[in-house]
């Protein structure tokens, strides 16, 4: 455990490191935490709540208003409840990077704990995850650091057999990010693999209240968004907002392919930010489309219900937008990948892991001056 922390304060000096690089590109003055004169006052501090960032930290700050309910409710309560001292934006700012970065360490102490249940390296598995293109999602002001700490500790529980905690972490995850509800489904089958030798009434009774715990996070928030805007499910119905990229309906998984392939790369400009976000978002999406296959035969039944429904849900609005960042909470794609690494030769391990890395400082670098990256 402590070689891993001693791997994210390393992966946190080369974000400082990439923040830095990214003062040489041009600055887009759309979407910086904090606003224009506040973020160039102090990049290093303001990149952190950059896009969302900015929604999250007004949310805790002064509550849920009109375009703010695509952002699920546990992260900025959190946010809120540590800025009770605080008396200005920055004061919030500093809560969120604080609970962020403390939800990670969490994480990566329980992603060690699961990972031993069944051998795998946790060093190896932890070290392909922060040089993911992404992986300073984990840094900033986004969900993607508390979420993963639900996600890792609801399984590592539930391996234990301890339904009832797991289906508590569980419901605060179906808070924090949509896709929660993916892993209500995934730690109802694991429960279902623990007990499908000696399943009864009494055990069907226990697993419809442990559904209904692991539901109660969700149900809450959409009887709040009913009561306040009369839709409970506003961020699906007017998701068309982020573009017309996205749709409120259902589009399959090959429709999406072959937009991509044949409709929005041909049309693509030579305007390399584009460019780049547009093949790192097909590339993930081939990369996990390739690892669930994959993952049929090698993963635990429930840690691959996990990853291909956390693959499959976000792509169901017709993008792989976002994409590269959704992916950075599936633990047994990072997995998979640790034991596919194993078998390469270490040139070839050498060589991707440099690629990734230098993907990792680009796309920060970016990010941190207003790039959309995911």
């Amino acid at each position: 455990m402590n070689k891993s922390i001693l791997m994210i304060i390393g992966w946190r000096l080369l974000l400082i490191i990439a923040v830095y690089f990214g003062t040489f590109l041009v600055l887009q003055n759309n979407f910086l935490g904090g606003g224009v004169t506040y973020y160039q006052d102090n990049p290093q501090f303001w990149w952190h709540a950059n896009f969302d960032g900015e929604h999250y930290l007004a949310i805790a700050k002064e509550g849920y208003r009109p375009l703010r309910h695509f952002f699920f409710p546990v992260y900025p309560l959190f946010i809120r409840y540590f800025s009770f001292w605080a008396t200005d934006l920055a004061g919030y700012l500093i809560s969120g990077i604080f609970i962020s970065h403390i939800s990670l360490f969490l994480a990566v102490w329980g992603l060690h704990k699961l990972l031993k249940l069944d051998g795998h390296n946790p060093l190896f598995v932890l070290t392909i995850l922060l040089i993911f293109p992404t992986s300073f999602y984990f840094a900033a002001v986004y969900t993607e650091s508390l979420f993963l700490l639900f996600v890792v500790w609801s399984f590592y529980f539930a391996r234990k057999n301890k339904f009832l905690i797991a289906s508590l972490l569980v419901s605060a995850a179906a808070a924090t990010r949509v896709i929660g509800v993916v892993l209500i489904v995934s730690i109802a089958v694991e429960w279902l693999v623990q007990y499908k030798h000696s399943f009864n009434i009494k055990r069907a009774v226990s697993l419809f209240g442990y559904l209904l715990v692991m539901a109660l996070g969700l149900l809450v928030y959409l009887w709040y968004l009913y009561s306040e805007t009369g839709d409970p499910l506003v961020f699906i119905h007017k998701v068309e907002i982020y573009g017309n990229q996205r749709s409120a309906s259902f589009v399959m998984l090959p429709q999406v392919f072959y937009r991509y392939l044949f409709k929005i790369i041909p049309a693509l400009s030579f305007y390399w930010p584009v460019i780049f976000t547009t093949f790192l978002e097909l590339f993930t999406a081939v990369l996990f489309l390739i690892l669930v296959v994959f993952g049929y035969f090698k993963l635990r039944l429930s840690y691959w219900i996990y990853l291909f429904l956390g693959f499959l849900v976000p792509t169901l609005s017709g993008s792989f937008s976002s994409l590269p960042r959704y992916v950075l909470v599936l633990f047994p794609g990072f997995i998979l990948m640790a034991n596919i690494a194993n078998r390469l030769p270490k040139i070839v391990k050498y060589v991707l892991a440099g690629v990734s890395l230098g993907s990792l400082i680009l796309a920060t670098s970016m990010f941190s001056r207003g790039y959309w990256i995911s």
